[in-house]
């Protein structure tokens, strides 16, 4: 086939399915996109070395069959080069001048065996899933006839012929009463399904069965039922081990109703069979309520229930099958907190088996609210004196301390007369001066620590006392190899607050975190907008806060640090103080080793 025009070669190239011309030599005169696009140019090349890369004709190829019976053969194959399927159709054409050639079209099918591979699967598992499921399952029309069912439906129900079954009346064979099966219709179409429906169900030997049906309505392309089909589960030895429950629970409910303890017994499932007077008002849930109806998992949790169990099972918590004791904490409805003491035991039938569960509760609100109180007054009385010890010291302190400031700030003020207003480092002697001062009327307040005099506050903008800071604070940090990285919000907002004591709770935290790293590292400071709050977060990469100093932290003379000079546990104590008088909180987290985190949280204005 020779001379062909444009147009039509376009119009190959537009085709979704592969096409080739081979010579009688295989020679490929053409190939179009889609066949350029899988295996590459091949123009001029043998048509084998460009489809498989085999040197000599595949062993598969029909081309003297298509030329000496001039017929067009149709066939399927899988190319390894790409991994793909083919519908191959192969047609002989007589060319103008004589000479033949073979016109080839490939029809990418590989998805179709796929998906007919996984059909294939799909209906072998839901055969075999069919046939071998413990759990019986049926087909049925609306009419009343099993349409088909599995062998252990037959079982169920006491059928060896599965004809003989196909057979049955449902209304009149299998169901109690022919009612029952009215009422099932009219539930699953309305609904279009059912699940878990019990009802009671007639074996082949007439004994009656409960049976719980899950199942859906089967319906025609126009949307008419047609039947029914789903899954069939005897219960009826569920149901009889619940009726001896039952009775178990009449007559322990007669024996133990007047305890004041609260007693509840469970079968295994976790359901309440037994609800005493006590439990009742230690629960504040009416027995009516929760036998029968609730189960122990929604009582304290999924998680206590289980760990109770596990516990019972132990022998070291008083014995396989006992638990002597374990603390218990939970809310009740009414949002009351009900602290006390919980044993249990199994209950076992005469073979062992575990049947229930009785649990005895004891409420131990009362004797606990009278030991915290206990223990709340000894931490009183023990701040107390620790306030008593902080005032003795800080007067020693101010005392010691006043003489040697004032000639500090008399200095200071000396040394203003000798540096112009003009000069760049007039600013850092009088943010010096100032500390000073600050210095000075601090230790005015700690001689009245007892009765604090009220500080004076204004509305800060938060961003200019931190860059105030680390001006003072740019020198310490490169000498202490820290870098400092700030996270500024670009509008913070405005607190009202005290410049002084919030300048002194940054100070004492710069001075913290230097001491946690002292071979270097990093302090980021944020600031943040959170809502109605501003968020200051303080974090370092020093040393970090072992987990059991990070509830005393903030108690006043409690300290890590190692040297008696450099701290004595009063520095985070009064930034609580500070922020707390602010309505503000102070929070830490730390990984010891690794990192420190302060976050302060103050009203915004």
């Amino acid at each position: 086939m020779k001379d062909h025009t444009p147009r039509l070669l376009d119009a190959l190239d537009a085709f979704e399915d592969g096409i080739y011309i081979v010579s009688e030599d295989f020679t490929v005169e053409y190939m179009n996109r889609f066949m350029k696009d899988l295996f590459g140019e091949g123009m001029g090349k043998k048509c084998h070395k460009v489809l498989l890369n085999y040197d000599a004709p595949c062993e598969w190829c029909n081309y003297k069959k298509i030329f000496d019976n001039n017929e067009t053969r149709h066939s399927e194959i899988f190319l390894e080069t790409v991994g793909k399927t083919f519908a191959l159709s192969e047609i002989p054409v007589t060319n103008r001048d004589g000479t033949r050639s073979k016109l080839s079209i490939y029809r990418d099918i590989t998805r179709r065996k796929e998906q007919a591979a996984r059909l294939k699967t799909s209906m072998e598992s839901y055969q075999r899933l069919f046939k071998h499921v413990g759990c019986g399952v049926y087909i049925s029309s609306k009419q009343g006839r099993f349409l088909d069912v599995n062998p252990a439906l037959l079982k169920i129900l006491g059928y060896h012929d599965k004809d003989e079954f196909l057979s049955l009346d449902l209304a009149r064979d299998v169901f109690l009463k022919p009612e029952d099966r009215k009422k099932f219709q009219k539930i699953i179409e309305k609904k279009g399904r059912v699940v878990d429906y019990e009802v009671k169900w007639r074996r082949r030997d007439g004994h009656i069965i409960h049976i719980l049906l899950t199942s859906n309505v089967r319906y025609d392309d126009k949307g008419k039922v047609l039947g029914y089909e789903g899954i069939v589960v005897d219960v009826t030895e569920r149901r009889k081990s619940e009726n001896k429950i039952r009775a178990a629970h009449d007559f322990l409910d007669n024996i133990i109703s007047c305890s004041p303890n609260a007693i509840m017994a469970m079968d295994m499932t976790g359901k309440i069979i037994l609800w005493n007077q006590g439990a009742e008002e230690v629960f504040g849930l009416p027995v009516d309520e929760v036998v029968g109806r609730m189960t122990v998992q929604q009582i304290y949790s999924k998680e206590v229930a289980a760990e109770v169990t596990q516990m019972m099972r132990d022998p070291k918590y008083g014995g396989v099958g006992r638990l002597n004791s374990y603390p218990l904490t939970f809310e009740r409805r009414d949002g009351q907190v009900v602290e006390g003491n919980l044993s249990a035991s199994f209950l076992y039938d005469e073979k062992g088996k575990e049947t229930a569960t009785v649990a005895l509760f004891v409420d131990l609100r009362e004797r606990l609210k009278t030991e915290r109180e206990l223990s709340e007054a000894r931490q009183h009385l023990l701040q107390s004196e620790k306030l008593a010890a902080m005032g003795r010291l800080t007067s020693q302190i101010a005392h010691e301390l006043n003489n040697p400031l004032f000639g500090i700030m008399n200095t200071l003020e000396l040394m203003k007369t000798e540096i112009p207003p003009s000069n760049k480092r007039r600013r850092l002697l009088d943010m010096s001066l100032s500390e000073t001062i600050r210095l000075a009327d601090m230790l005015k307040k700690m001689l009245s620590f007892s009765k604090p005099d009220e500080v004076e506050r204004s509305e800060l903008d938060i961003n200019t006392v931190i860059e105030e800071l680390m001006v003072l604070y740019e020198k310490r940090f490169r000498e202490n190899s820290i870098k400092v990285a700030l996270d500024l919000a670009p509008d913070p907002g405005l607190i009202m607050a005290s410049r002084d004591q919030l300048r002194q709770v940054f100070i004492n935290m710069f001075s913290n975190a230097m001491y946690a790293m002292p071979d270097g590292g990093n302090l980021t400071i944020t600031t943040k907008k959170n809502g109605k709050m501003l968020h200051i977060v303080v974090e370092d990469t020093g040393t970090g806060i072992k987990s059991e100093h990070l509830k005393k932290i903030f108690d006043s003379f409690f300290t890590t640090k190692t040297d008696s000079i450099k701290g004595v546990g009063l520095g985070l104590s009064v930034c609580y103080g500070f922020i707390k008088d602010h309505d503000g909180d102070l929070t830490v987290d730390s990984k010891y080793g690794e990192w420190t985190r302060f976050t302060i949280k103050l009203p915004l204005i």
